[in-house]
């Protein structure tokens, strides 16, 4: 039960710190602020659907996209722990990553690109949710999804009420809370670097 609770906590944390809902919640606020309430609720509801739908079928379809592009676990888990420690690392110096930066605003669908992705749902999101569900269990899976629709809600919440929050955590708050999202993140990184290239080691062994 132990083990239950420490993995649940594990992609929690993983995927709290890669999404990092306060700070997206600023982005949000750059990208419709000048939007009515209701607009409001309607881009942050479509970003989120978007947002679980494509991690729920990287997660589903893993085993499927190792076979069809002949990846391995241990190679998946060396990028994705690179892609995410770049993340992080940029996060920890107090900078966005380009990974998370959108690069056009465009009115017309902001809550698929940038919001779902890749600001939600970037390349370091999908590769945590390919790790952490690849080992092919329905525990592993089942633990994936539910802690990711968790933090789905959460961060639908943070939109909705992203007014408020900015108002009341402030420029400075949010700093230190990006660089300490950073900093789990390269450490989660290096964890999954040090996991891919240790099992890469026994294959070729």
């Amino acid at each position: 039960m132990n083990e239950l609770y420490t993995q649940i906590l594990t992609v929690f944390m993983g995927f709290f710190a890669i999404m990092n809902p306060i700070a997206n919640t600023a982005a949000f606020v750059g990208l419709v602020g000048h939007k009515n309430d209701g607009e409001k609720r309607k881009i942050a509801a479509r970003s989120i659907i978007l947002t679980f739908i494509i991690i729920v079928l990287f997660s589903m379809l893993g085993k499927l996209i190792f076979h069809l592009f002949g990846i391995t676990l241990p190679a998946l888990r060396i990028a994705g722990g690179i892609l995410v420690f770049l993340i992080g690392y940029h996060m920890l110096n107090g900078s966005g990553s380009k990974l998370h930066s959108p690069e056009n605003n465009d009115d017309s669908d902001i809550a698929v690109s940038p919001l779902a992705v890749p600001l939600l749902a970037g390349p370091g999101t999908i590769a945590t949710a390919m790790n952490y569900s690849a080992s092919g269990s329905t525990t592993g899976l089942l633990i994936t999804v539910s802690v990711f629709a968790f933090l789905c809600l959460v961060t639908f919440l943070c939109f909705v009420f992203s007014s408020k929050i900015l108002t009341v955590i402030g420029d400075g708050a949010l700093s230190i809370t990006t660089r300490l999202m950073g900093l789990i993140l390269t450490v989660i990184g290096v964890q999954m670097l040090i996991e891919g290239v240790t099992e890469a080691f026994h294959i070729t062994g």
